[in-house]
């Protein structure tokens, strides 16, 4: 009689497991119909919004012709196809629409969807630039800097970054206290560079953190201070910037404006070097052959040393690494 039981039991359990599985299956077909039904729902207003925007652009609407353009450049909802965004660009391009213009160039910079043409470039840029599209300035700055589609003029350079400069414009700041530094375009002049380049570092654009680090390291255009150049390449430093590491490492390892620590040296330079930096990878050999803020080790002196020795874009710390080398007891 229990074995009755039980196997009567085990059926009724079996029963009852067949029918939550019945039920579960009707749940997810349920909400497989449902999701099919929104999906069918979100398509069709897709295409209803894309056959409306396609016939807004067909009858020369320049909002309609840009977003078509847009659509064509990203391949959401078409085909992506640059010579199909260039031809729609083209269209609102011609029409003042200042976006499509600043596009148009870019795709004619790039040589996507048309040949590239940096004179063309140059022409679109500057009628986006002339409504005051900041980037359009920007970028009509390099090219005048670079003489690209344009001979090169850096007074022009200068004019349309002051432009984009105060629009607020990082990019165009840090390059304006470029030209000021190495006197471009402009008679050089230290203190405006240090202005730009403060400006540009104010918004975190990184080298001119770096390079206003450098300028209160070296005092130029300032008062000498070590402190405000640690304080620059840390802000640098902490966006990943090698150059800054390694000179944080320097203000470490010479005590300058921070108390001498060979150990934050060490750090500093570790980072820096593992991004491939020579002078870092070079002072981490040295730090390592003399035993400072770390245990003496020549073996770690000579790896670094010879990661220092096989970079060919600093000859002169190439050289040291190599002479360094010669000397390490084997």
């Amino acid at each position: 009689m229990h074995k009755t039981l039980c196997l009567a039991l085990l059926l009724a359990a079996s029963a009852a497991h067949a029918l939550a599985a019945d039920d579960a299956t009707s749940k997810q077909t349920a909400d497989f119909r449902q999701w099919q039904k929104r999906a069918d729902a979100e398509q069709a207003a897709a295409d209803s919004a894309l056959a409306d925007l396609q016939q807004r652009a067909a009858a020369g609407d320049a909002a309609a012709q840009f977003g078509l353009g847009a659509l064509h450049d990203e391949g959401k909802g078409v085909a992506q196809d640059y010579a199909q965004a260039a031809a729609w660009w083209t269209k609102a391009a011609a029409q003042g629409h200042a976006a499509a213009q600043y596009n148009l160039a870019l795709l004619y910079y790039n040589g996507q969807g048309v040949a590239q043409d940096y004179a063309q470039a140059a022409t679109w840029w500057e009628k986006a630039a002339t409504q005051g599209a900041a980037v359009a300035q920007f970028n009509l700055g390099l090219l005048y800097a670079e003489g690209q589609g344009v001979p090169q003029d850096y007074a022009q350079a200068r004019a349309w970054y002051e432009k984009a400069a105060a629009q607020g414009d990082a990019d165009a700041q840090y390059n304006l206290g470029v030209l000021y530094a190495e006197g471009q375009g402009v008679a050089r002049d230290i203190a405006q560079a240090h202005e730009w380049f403060k400006k540009a570092a104010a918004q975190g654009h990184i080298v001119a953190q770096r390079n206003l680090g450098l300028f209160y390291y070296n005092g130029q255009g300032v008062a000498q201070d070590y402190g405000q150049a640690r304080a620059w390449w840390e802000k640098a430093a902490a966006q990943g910037d090698a150059g800054a590491q390694y000179n944080l490492g320097l203000l470490y390892g010479n005590g300058q404006g921070v108390v001498q620590d060979y150990g934050q040296a060490r750090a500093w330079y570790e980072k820096a070097a593992a991004q491939g930096d020579a002078k870092a990878q070079y002072n981490l050999g040295v730090l390592y052959g003399n035993g400072q803020g770390v245990p003496k080790n020549n073996a770690k002196a000579r790896a670094w040393w010879e990661k220092a020795a096989t970079q060919t874009d600093d000859k002169e710390i190439q050289q040291a690494a190599q002479q360094a080398l010669q000397k390490i007891p084997q």
